[in-house]
């Protein structure tokens, strides 16, 4: 039994990865479309970064009618038989993984305002994080200002701009301008209300947001390139750090914001690595190529001999490519993942998780025995995963195992919009030493790639590192 060997290796191994907290989507057209068909393809290319539940708001006859639930988008969607009644000329969308605010319904998103008559008035998505949210909620309701969710950070954001709203006559512009001297932290916002959609990122540009166009007249708003392509809609760009974008009936307007509290921009450097699709473009550079970049450079740092280069479906697959592309070891998909288990699949007996050893991950057996093999991951985190890994390989009769992890150490829990485990989780905060941590995976040798080789791929410094560093673009409060 695995337990009898390593009783604490699957305790925790289904939340062995850094989790980011949602995807925001939106879609704005002078005239009525198909908003249904818009929004369930635009989450569901989404849906790899929130799995727990998904929601959307459609503006039709200048009213806000808003549907959200836990669960996967398809589930969501095949559930709504009157589809019809969500078609209108704007809607927005998001996809859930609970960071701040728990894993109440009452914290799904879209938030929304209703006006004295009970219509809703504006509605909002948010990706990221306010290190400030609860100083600010607590004024807020000093002030009698009410809250529908627990402790949801997003639905700050809502209130600010319904009271900035109120204050200067039905301002958009003005109201998101106020609202973001107020909240510190990291934010990819989308806003509907008025006919109109407005968008906006805080000024480090932690979160990504993107935007593009259907046709002449219809704008896309996603989290990552890939909800853009799945409407079969263009990219046009990214939009800047601290920019605010709003769309009406009579045109687009561009704006900055006026006062940034900090003016380097920072987007989160695991978005390459792990967070975003491989075939999104995020600030108009190719995840696919920065993750295949990494395993050439593994290669370079530590070259070893060995007969084949695996990779950990699917984000550490790239790397193992490049790896094999640097070295001239054969590339093979050794490990056979099942696809149909989602991040949501929690088994809550110990007894039931050491039955899901070869569940998600299962290696084809006759080629790896009496093997010299590279495996590579995109990351490691707690090291639960990775140990489990190593024990399927050797117990498949692998005569050496060089790990490699196409990312730095991981010594810093993020609080910006990432779900990550505390500083004590982390194999690679308790275990400075790299030989220490190889011996606990129980690896003939392991690497992992640099500061300096991640900055080189990635061609700047003007990324967030703080998992990597512990120094983040943003206090916390």
């Amino acid at each position: 039994m695995i337990s009898q060997l390593f009783p604490s290796i699957l305790k925790n191994c289904y939340i062995d990865k850094f989790h980011d907290e949602c995807g925001v989507f939106g879609v704005y057209s002078p005239h009525k479309v198909d908003t249904f068909s818009l929004i369930q393809f635009g989450l569901f290319a989404l849906q790899h970064r929130g799995q727990e539940a998904c929601g959307f708001s459609v503006l039709r006859d200048g009213f806000i009618i808003s549907h959200k639930n836990e669960g996967l988008v398809l589930d969501f969607f095949r559930n709504i038989s009157n589809s019809k009644c969500y078609h209108g000329n704007a809607v927005i969308g998001h996809t859930r993984y609970s960071t701040e605010g728990g894993q109440s319904k009452k914290n799904i998103q879209p938030f929304f305002g209703e006006d004295s008559d009970g219509r809703s008035i504006i509605s909002i998505v948010h990706n990221g994080n306010l290190v400030n949210a609860q100083y600010i909620r607590k004024k807020l309701e000093f002030e009698g200002i009410h809250f529908i969710s627990e402790h949801s950070d997003s639905e700050v954001i809502l209130r600010l701009i319904q009271k900035y709203l109120l204050e200067s006559n039905n301002d958009l512009e003005k109201s998101i301008q106020k609202t973001t001297l107020d909240i510190i932290g990291a934010y990819s916002v989308i806003v509907l209300m008025d006919n109109k959609i407005a968008a906006f990122r805080d000024p480090n540009g932690i979160r990504p947001l993107c935007y593009g166009m259907l046709n002449e007249e219809t704008y896309i708003f996603s989290s990552e390139t890939c909800g853009i392509d799945s409407v079969g809609g263009f990219y046009v760009r990214d939009l800047f750090p601290g920019e605010i974008v709003i769309v009406d009936q009579k045109s687009i307007r561009f704006s900055m914001l006026k006062e940034k509290k900090y003016t380097k921009k920072r987007i989160c450097s695991f978005e390459y690595i792990y967070f975003s699709r491989p075939d999104s473009l995020i600030e108009n550079i190719n995840v696919y190529e920065i993750r295949e970049k990494s395993g050439e450079k593994l290669y370079e740092q530590h070259p070893v001999e060995a007969d084949v280069v695996i990779g950990v479906p699917d984000s550490g697959v790239p790397a193992a490519i490049g790896y094999s592309k640097a070295s001239g070891i054969p590339f093979k998909p050794i490990l056979v993942k099942n696809k149909y288990i989602g991040r949501s699949f929690i088994l809550p007996k110990q007894e039931m998780r050491e039955k899901m050893v070869n569940l998600k991950l299962n290696p084809i057996l006759d080629e790896i025995k009496e093997k010299r093999i590279v495996i590579i991951d995109d990351s490691i985190v707690r090291g639960t995963t990775s140990r489990r890994l190593v024990y399927i390989l050797r117990k498949a009769g692998a005569k050496e195992i060089h790990f490699r992890s196409a990312s730095p150490p991981i010594i810093a829990p993020c609080y910006l919009g990432v779900d990550t485990p505390s500083k004590k989780d982390l194999i690679s905060y308790n275990h400075t030493d790299q030989k220490s941590i190889a011996k606990i995976l129980n690896v003939d040798s392991l690497e992992f790639l640099s500061m300096a080789n991640l900055i080189d791929i990635l061609g700047s410094i003007h990324y967030c590192f703080g998992c990597f560093t512990g120094n983040y673009p943003v206090k916390k409060k």
